[in-house]
């Protein structure tokens, strides 16, 4: 599904969001610079689920070096052809990296894809150096004086606005029901503790649509 989308993902992120995806990538990349040891320009970032490799671009223009991971080869074709100089296509549930590899990681909007998102954790806080820390922007559960009107644009106009500009309404459905069925952020928040992360927090932008969860091994 990730491969049939590759080509039009960028503009149609963009287009479904009204461009406020450029300022939700900058709070995650801010949190990742502000609450980690990425304040060193030396630092290693794991940007996994990068996709097309937006997040990482940003990190390597501050002077990161950063790797984008992802299990979609032609996300990852999309991210070296704008710039992303290292790429590995990496499962999020057996991560392709010796233990203590990076000094933060960083997620953009994938986190709900994981098959296991526990595993997931657990392979994250392996790969991450002592005092390294995690990053997660994710679609979120709303306010909820906000959900009804939500939810009625994630069921019923962008599936039929991705039917027309991409055809493929199936892909932008899958992405309604993840987002609408996705966790609450305590619950969020309890899979990081549960993975032996510490000092979770999180904060919620733009009516709560989306939310950014960081935290320490």
């Amino acid at each position: 599904m990730f491969a049939r989308i590759a080509a039009p993902y960028d503009r149609l992120n963009h287009l479904f969001s009204g461009g406020v995806d450029f300022w939700w990538r900058h709070l995650l990349v801010r949190s990742a610079s502000e609450k980690s040891k990425t304040q060193n320009p030396k630092s290693k970032i794991l940007d996994l689920a990068c996709g097309t490799g937006d997040v990482s671009l940003v990190l390597q223009r501050a002077g990161f070096e950063v790797v984008g991971g992802d299990f979609c080869e032609p996300m990852l074709e999309r991210a070296r052809a704008k710039g992303v100089k290292e790429t590995v296509v990496a499962d999020a549930l057996n991560l392709p990296f010796t233990d203590a590899s990076f000094d933060a990681v960083t997620i953009a909007f994938g986190y709900r894809n994981f098959e296991d998102r526990p595993r997931a954790l657990r392979e994250i806080h392996r790969v991450l150096k002592p005092n390294g820390t995690v990053h997660i922007l994710e679609f979120s559960q709303p306010y909820g004086w906000f959900r009804p009107v939500y939810f009625f644009y994630l069921h019923h106009i962008l599936p039929k606005a991705a039917k027309l500009l991409c055809r493929d309404q199936a892909a932008y459905e899958y992405l309604s029901c993840s987002i609408k069925a996705f966790p609450e952020v305590e619950d969020i928040g309890r899979e990081l503790e549960g993975a032996n992360f510490r000092e979770v927090s999180w904060s919620r932008p733009t009516l709560g649509i989306v939310a950014i969860h960081s935290a320490g091994k």
